[in-house]
């Protein structure tokens, strides 16, 4: 790859001959009004450096196309491994969460928030069984500090937190529900909320009305179920911070069972995440809107007070969701 180098190279990367490499390739024409997401993005991921997130090798930049060269992951998605085993426990779960955990917590003490933690963005590093979990797509991550308060309304249904929906100032608490989300699924398969209409899914949310139902459930611990609902939390002041989720014995201790729950999660999966509206990044702002021409504006009130402060400006953020990126693997050679 022989492209100009515009942008400041990062001093610590040392590229080996012929190291395999993934290139995020991003035309230029749809980042207009949205150079503030990318250089976002860029200085999320020139920022940190973690076993378990995939890195930001270097950047180049032609004419028409802004290139990010990644670190290469070639294990496939989190929920396609899990059904093409054969053997899947509590305790596979728990090994798989806490890497997600002591990533997050990273990201928590660098003072950034992800804000987009879904399955379809955690992969595996290689195709081998013991493979590592890696966390990637900071389209939407955001750093504290930075002048603004965390308002916008972005992520992906079903995975965002209450506050998000309410649009309150959040924090990173955010993520903190998202992993317990993802912990549930893994669990039983299916997600905790589930709409075909969208008013009905963030009504749901916004209650924090989930369940965990027999029979999907009768063989999962009480271990287990006290960890979620401790993440899925309503109110984030009462929510656990990655710190007090990695303390707790279904993931510091042995209360993961071992039992074989494949059949049944497996099945689930299969059945559920075909849903295209959970692999969809999404401005929520225009639904909250119908929301509330459908009346529901008085469950929201009733949820989060009546303070509630809609941001009319959409979040610039929606990187992820509005250019086409093509992602491709090739052979860089040192030096060119």
């Amino acid at each position: 790859l022989t492209l100009p180098l515009s942008l400041s190279p990062l001093p610590s990367i040392s590229l080996s001959l012929w190291k395999m490499v993934a290139v995020k390739c991003i035309p230029k024409k749809a980042l207009k009004g949205k150079e503030t997401s990318i250089e976002n993005e860029i200085a999320v991921l020139r920022k940190i450096k973690h076993e378990n997130i995939v890195a930001l090798e270097d950047i180049y930049e032609s004419s028409n196309h802004l290139y990010l060269i990644m670190q290469l992951v070639s294990g496939g998605e989190l929920f396609d491994r899990i059904v093409e085993k054969g053997f899947y426990t509590e305790m596979d779960a728990s090994r798989l969460i806490k890497q997600v955990l002591d990533a997050v917590n990273y990201l928590h003490d660098m003072g950034i928030v992800h804000r987009d933690l879904k399955p379809e963005n955690l992969l595996y590093y290689n195709p081998h069984d013991e493979a590592k979990i890696m966390i990637s797509d900071f389209g939407l991550s955001k750093m504290e500090g930075t002048g603004d308060v965390m308002a916008t309304a972005c992520g992906t249904p079903g995975y965002v937190a209450p506050e998000v929906l309410a649009q309150k100032p959040y924090s990173k608490a955010v993520d903190c529900w998202s992993i317990g989300v993802i912990a549930y699924i893994l669990l039983c398969g299916y997600p905790p909320f589930y709409d075909e209409n969208d008013s009905k899914l963030f009504e749901q949310i916004l209650k924090a009305d989930y369940e965990f139902d027999a029979p999907y459930w009768d063989d999962i611990s009480d271990s287990a179920k006290e960890f979620i609902s401790s993440l899925m939390e309503k109110d984030p002041q009462k929510r656990f911070t990655c710190d007090q989720a990695l303390a707790h014995p279904w993931i510091a201790g042995d209360t993961a069972l071992c039992k074989n729950i494949h059949e049944s999660v497996s099945r689930q999966m299969r059945k559920n995440f075909a849903k295209s509206k959970w692999r969809q990044a999404f401005n929520a702002t225009a639904v909250i809107r119908h929301m509330r021409r459908l009346q529901l504006g008085s469950s929201l009130n009733s949820s989060f007070g009546s303070s509630m402060s809609f941001d009319q400006q959409g979040p610039n953020s929606m990187l992820a969701k509005s250019m086409s990126v093509d992602c491709a693997t090739l052979s860089r050679k040192d030096g060119n």
